[in-house]
């Protein structure tokens, strides 16, 4: 008789290596911080697994997640002991499940790509602590990552421990002292200010303050901060509520109260995507009939929307204020002449 040749399963053979279900994690140290601790016996009955696999699953807790479970050869269990600070040992992030996790380590490396270094040794255990758990679950933490390109248009370079320092005075409400350079003027000022708030605009990171030298709220380019150290002395307080009133419309155009308002005619084939931006808070639009979209923003400083308006070359018409027109006409009118 010919024998049938046994068919071959269709099912991807199992990935060797440790894969551990996270709630297994949450069994093993809810049975070891018992008041007589857990045999092993106890471990493989609740987890339903060989000896081998307890003894994986704590290893990986000891070695991987730093947990502080040991085994009493006298009793014969494990137990769980605290932090040598006291406290109890946790497994922060183990409630996340994969995509949640993935979603952790997308925000960290965006974080790093808004300035490549700057916040490493801050951001590097958390990520992996973060990888940890998701080899926990049998999952590849630098498969996900690479699903995550970040593309990164000309930011200036800060310098990495004068971002520490500033932040170190911000969560300590502390004073600062820095010497800046005004690149407008090429003029290097010395000056104490109180921090109130980074924030990272258009790739760059500004710092806004209390400026003690000019006695009103500034905003600061880090990359123009050439020294800078963290004053003994707590930073004044100024309200979210001031702050607002002159922080209102945003950042570069617009900065400080808007006092202009640009009115903004797009043609059909740029207004499909001018159309989906958000420009201003307060911004207003409508489509003409043709296809063309208005735009009205409130701004304050006109240079930044200057800049703005000239990278859409004869996609886009200022309409109002005349004075704003006559500014982006001269622009484009010196900007040509250089090609004849």
């Amino acid at each position: 008789m010919t024998k049938t040749p046994a068919r071959r399963s269709s099912a991807p053979k199992k990935e060797r290596g440790v894969k551990v279900g996270l709630d297994r994690f949450e069994k093993i140290l809810r049975l070891a911080r018992r008041r007589n601790g857990a045999t092993m016996e106890d471990l493989k009955h609740e987890l339903e697994v060989s000896l081998a696999s307890v003894k994986r699953d704590i290893e990986f807790l000891r070695n991987r997640m730093g947990c502080p479970i040991d085994w009493d050869p006298k009793r014969h269990r494990y137990f769980v002991r605290d932090l040598p600070d006291g406290g109890r040992f946790e497994l922060p992030g183990l409630w996340f499940d994969a995509a949640e996790v993935f979603a952790l380590l997308t925000m960290i490396h965006l974080v790093e790509g808004v300035e490549p270094g700057l916040l490493v040794e801050h951001l590097s255990p958390m990520k992996d602590r973060l990888r940890s758990i998701l080899a926990a679950g049998g999952k590849s933490a630098g498969e996900l990552e690479s699903k995550v390109k970040l593309i990164h248009f000309a930011p200036r370079k800060v310098e990495p421990k004068h971002f520490r320092v500033m932040a170190t005075a911000l969560l300590e409400s502390k004073r600062l002292s820095l010497r800046y350079l005004r690149r407008d003027k090429q003029e290097h000022t010395e000056r104490v200010i109180s921090p109130l708030q980074l924030v990272h605009y258009r790739e760059n990171w500004v710092l806004d303050a209390w400026c003690h030298l000019r006695n009103e709220l500034r905003s600061f380019a880090l990359e123009a901060i050439e020294a800078v150290s963290v004053v003994d002395e707590p930073a004044k307080k100024v309200s979210r509520e001031d702050m607002r009133a002159h922080f209102q419309s945003g950042y570069g155009i617009f900065a400080g109260k808007a006092t202009h308002s640009a009115i903004l005619k797009f043609t059909p084939e740029r207004a499909q995507w001018v159309s989906l931006e958000t420009w201003h808070p307060d911004q207003s639009d409508r489509w003409l009939p043709d296809g063309s979209y208005i735009l009205e923003i409130p701004y304050s400083n006109d240079e930044e929307l200057v800049m703005d308006l000239l990278r859409f070359g004869a996609d886009v018409e200022v309409l109002e204020p005349p004075e704003l027109r006559t500014r982006v006409y001269d622009a484009l009118r010196v900007a040509a002449s250089r090609y004849r």
